[in-house]
């Protein structure tokens, strides 16, 4: 595996977007330069993030998320 972080990255396994190999390098994300522990997925070229609100969940059990614009910077903790 490449030590390249995909442009979109999603926690979720029922997203497209979810990559099982990557998470499990632990990956970190710094949002508008402050590291950040409650991304649900991110979109490095389109300058997104989805966080977790609270402890709040959905009726599936699923953290409900809001979208927040800005810079994105993904990196892999065991490089920094």
């Amino acid at each position: 595996m490449s030590d390249e972080l995909p442009d979109r990255l999603s926690t979720d396994p029922r997203s497209p977007y979810y990559n099982a190999e990557v998470l499990q390098r632990d990956v970190g994300i710094r949002f508008k330069g402050v590291e950040k522990t409650n991304i649900e997925e991110y979109c490095v070229s389109e300058g997104w993030v989805r966080m977790a609100v609270g402890s709040a969940r959905d009726r599936y059990g699923n953290p409900v998320t809001m979208k927040f614009s800005g810079p994105v910077e993904p990196y892999f903790k065991d490089q920094a």
